[in-house]
């Protein structure tokens, strides 16, 4: 069965005259990336006054008239499912959600289903645009199964485009709460530390040394001494996978009830255990960035969760 197209119709704006075609484009066009608009370009379904324009380097003329046809976009392979979500903010561009611990973000081999992207696509129904020309929403950050805490996703290209350059700049402010073993000596501290999969486990993260694995950089604060443990807050400068359980364990301070990181003492074991409690101490309590569309400076924080805040009176000295 064949796609619905729709039309949209774009004039090229006066300061727009001598750039990139899909660069001006881009700019009249608010909805779609210039990734996207290349594309589309390419394939001929940007049409100008002499026919398709299929040169997205071509030279803008301003005042110069287009009906970009977008087809509609291809449904995603995974299934929408009805999942509460804990809903932060929302628009029409992106959503930030408060995830609770325990639910998987993306859909893979173990989690085909159940997770924050089913959610998503249950959530955002008609409203996806298409990241890439599929009706997915756009994620371009993720947080462990059993970490909590704020994500944000976008609804179409264009804000998943500017999203995505954020992070890569390292302007996302990103805060977690973690509730760690010991009590760091000094009050505050940043670990420079490159990660990368280990040799001997490939399910676990390592730090490397030399040119190896990623740049990986997280600056922390100690908020309150606890009994053998701490509440700190770290502030991530990069987002790699598992950045706070490793690098606050290399530092002598893994997380409470991290399975994979931790290191437990006695005593901790048995407020864990009388608690329930199996999943590390890491929460994701503050999300800020500038909104992709609007530009507007948008910060959301997020409470402990209940479990994580049940640890932390039982710490209390």
């Amino acid at each position: 069965m064949s796609r619905g197209v729709s039309t949209i119709d774009a004039t090229i704006a006066p300061a727009a005259n001598g750039w990139r075609l899909d660069r001006a484009l881009a700019d009249a066009v608010p909805s779609l990336s210039r990734e996207r608009l290349k594309a589309l370009i390419a394939s001929g379904a940007v049409i100008g006054a002499d026919g398709p324009a299929r040169d997205p380097a071509r030279k803008a003329v301003a005042g110069a008239s287009f009906r970009v046809e977008v087809p509609e976009p291809r449904p995603a392979h995974n299934e929408a499912q009805a999942i509460e979500l804990n809903i932060a903010f929302e628009d029409e561009h992106l959503i930030v959600v408060d995830k609770p611990a325990g639910l998987v973000v993306h859909p893979a081999a173990g989690n085909l289903d159940g997770t924050l992207v089913n959610a998503l696509l249950h959530h955002c129904a008609g409203e996806l645009s298409g990241i890439g020309g599929v009706a997915r929403p756009g994620i371009v950050h993720r947080i462990d199964k059993d970490t909590s805490g704020l994500i944000v996703a976008a609804k179409h290209d264009r804000a998943h485009e500017g999203l995505a350059r954020q992070f890569k700049a390292h302007s996302i402010d990103r805060r977690y709460q973690a509730i760690v073993g010991g009590v760091p000596v000094a009050g505050k501290g940043t670990v420079d530390a490159r990660l990368a999969r280990s040799t001997a486990n490939r399910k676990k993260i390592a730090v490397v040394q030399g040119d190896a694995g990623k740049h990986a950089v997280t600056h922390w604060r100690l908020v309150q001494p606890l009994r053998e443990a701490a509440l700190v807050e770290c502030r991530l400068e990069t987002g790699r996978t598992h950045q706070v359980r490793v690098h606050m364990a290399s530092i002598g301070h893994p997380l409470l009830g991290d399975p994979v990181y931790g290191r437990t003492k006695a005593a901790h074991r048995a407020v864990l255990e009388t608690l329930g409690f199996r999943r590390q101490a890491l929460h994701a309590a503050r999300l800020g960035f500038i909104h992709p569309v609007t530009s507007t400076a948008l910060s959301f924080e997020s409470r402990m969760p209940g479990d994580m805040q049940e640890l932390f009176n039982q710490l209390v000295v």
